[in-house]
């Protein structure tokens, strides 16, 4: 009988399970969801907020189908020497045993950038100990765990070696209790929250914390240690953190704690206030550097260092915002395109259609560019007359006719239906050469939002209301297009102002160079082009304010 009571009260380890959100490829959008688990397959989906999606699913439905935390089992983290068990007890002291305690727990830990899901099979104490951990379920005192209990003088010597340091508890506490059965987790779902589901929380202390207080004890002691935690004092949390209620000095911990509070304030905020923001990081910053000063968690000082960064990135988007430079000095540009990356994926569109035209002409080009971002980020799109109808094509039902007959484009239907479709019933259109395949993720990086936010950039160039007054026709908005992308930050033309070859020009608009003279004449009366100089080989000048919106800037 002894042999099978030692047998049914040994400790297990603690389960454990990865969900991880991995790219497929370098440069390419779609993420590779796995599972550690044997029996879960890996999934290749289209983007990384899809992935992320599918693999809370995935593990969700993991904690719904699986079985509780088990009392016996000790924790995960334990059995792969964790820095938690042999972490020092304080910055100046060598290490000491971590001491494991309260029941065993289900709790979720996942990184900040959501890239992986671990599940643990842990103690409380141990949960806590991980900054982003989430405890979805509680293990309860069973019948099965207390039923084959050892005799009294074994009981006697293993509680007194106990790795929690508690006092035995009286065997009447022990005893399984038909009021609180074991809540399966399968009937509880998943609870991702800083405790565990009231359903899963038996109504009795657990054994290990189980012991009579004295009976000379004051009743006042009794009613202040009766006091939840949270009403002795007041513990703050902030980027993922508590604030531990000893920190000292007191006004440190009342500052994290105060900042805590107004991050998750300005959270719930309808409209966003980039000023108020940059002054929180800001604050965020000087708080974590002095405690990283007081604890010596070099942790805290890189925190700290990104909030810094933060602070200085807020603060210059609000300068952009409302139309002041960084330095304070007079206005920016507040351009439709606003990062550097787009305006370099902007001219790798123009450079593509450049070298990969199906037909000759500037007509041709100008439709080429346009129809290319319409279907840039997966080869198909949607298009109606008015599309067409709207740009300066001489003859654009026979230009969509050769592009089909060339088969460069593809279309839904004829092309008198493409001309006469509307809004309410748009014609579907595909390009075989820019759909992606597992072979070819294609030519262009961007995502799914930058791609209409480049069609209407090119729009607003193409469409400008002088250029439509003026009746230009498409070489000239050709030329407007490669102005428009080849510009310093000051507005001049070509790398540092030294101007743009006249030859590149006249290949992008699909004209003999002696033409483009005539084509600059016509920017400029359109004001588009200011002091332009047109020589041999160059063109200089500058484009005017009114434009500047629109560029896309060089890099220095």
């Amino acid at each position: 009988m002894g042999v099978e009571a030692q047998a049914t009260n040994e400790r297990v380890a603690g389960r454990t399970w990865t969900v991880r959100l991995d790219p497929v490829g370098r440069g390419r959008a779609d993420v590779r969801v796995s599972c550690s688990r044997p029996a879960c397959a890996a999934q290749v989906l289209s983007s990384a907020a899809v992935g992320r999606t599918a693999a809370v699913e995935h593990l969700k439905a993991h904690l719904r189908a699986g079985p509780a935390p088990r009392p016996t089992a000790y924790c995960a983290c334990r059995a792969e020497e964790c820095h938690t068990h042999i972490r020092p007890a304080g910055p100046r002291e060598r290490p000491a045993p971590w001491r494991c305690g309260g029941a065993i727990v289900l709790a979720v830990v996942t990184d900040r950038e959501g890239r992986w899901w671990r599940v643990m099979e842990c103690c409380a104490r141990c949960a806590a100990a991980h900054p982003t951990a989430k405890v979805v379920a509680t293990a309860t005192a069973t019948a099965t765990a207390t039923a084959t209990a050892p005799a009294p003088d074994r009981q006697a010597t293993g509680d007194a070696h106990r790795g929690d340091g508690t006092a035995p508890a009286p065997a009447a506490s022990r005893a399984p209790s038909a009021a609180a059965p074991a809540t399966p987790l399968s009937s509880i779902g998943p609870h991702f929250s800083h405790r565990a589901p009231e359903a899963a929380v038996p109504q009795q202390a657990p054994a290990s914390r189980t012991a009579p207080a004295p009976r000379t004890a004051p009743a006042s002691r009794t009613a202040r240690q009766a006091r939840p935690a949270r009403q002795r004092g007041r513990r703050g949390r902030i980027a993922q953190r508590f604030v531990p209620h000893e920190l000292r000095p007191i006004a440190l911990r009342d500052e994290l704690t105060e900042l805590g509070e107004l991050f998750r304030a300005y959270q719930q905020r309808e409209e966003p206030d980039l000023a108020v923001l940059a002054d929180l990081h800001a604050r965020k910053a000087k708080a974590f550097f002095a405690w990283a000063e007081a604890t010596g968690e070099t942790a805290l000082r890189l925190d700290a260092q990104r909030a810094e960064q933060a602070a200085a990135t807020v603060r210059r988007q609000h300068l952009h915002r409302i139309g002041q430079a960084p330095d304070g000095e007079g206005p920016v540009v507040a351009r439709l395109l606003t990062a550097s990356a787009q305006w370099d994926h902007a001219r790798a569109v123009l450079a593509q259609v450049a070298d990969h035209a199906p037909l000759p002409g500037p007509d041709a080009r100008l439709l080429v560019v346009m129809l290319t971002l319409r279907t840039a980020q997966s080869g198909v799109g949607n298009l109606v007359g008015q599309d067409l109808k709207g740009l300066p094509l001489r003859e654009p039902e026979q230009l969509v006719g050769q592009l089909v007959e060339s088969g460069w484009l593809n279309i839904a239907g004829t092309v008198d239906e493409l001309i006469a479709s509307r809004p309410e019933c748009p014609t579907r259109i595909t390009v075989p050469s820019l759909t992606p395949d597992d072979s070819d993720p294609g030519p262009f990086t961007f995502g799914k939002k930058l791609r209409p936010r480049l069609s209407g950039w090119a729009q607003r160039v193409v469409g400008d209301k002088k250029l439509r007054k003026a009746k230009t026709e498409a070489e000239v908005r050709l030329l407007a297009l490669a102005l428009a992308t080849g510009i310093d930050a000051d507005g001049k033309l070509g790398v540092q102002g030294r101007g743009i070859e006249l030859e590149a020009l006249a290949s992008w608009c699909a004209v003999d160079p002696g033409e483009l003279p005539e084509l600059v004449d016509r920017l400029t009366t359109a004001d588009w082009l200011a002091e332009a100089v047109v020589t041999d080989t160059l063109l200089t000048g500058r484009l005017t304010e009114r434009v500047l919106p629109l560029t896309c800037p060089l890099p220095r």
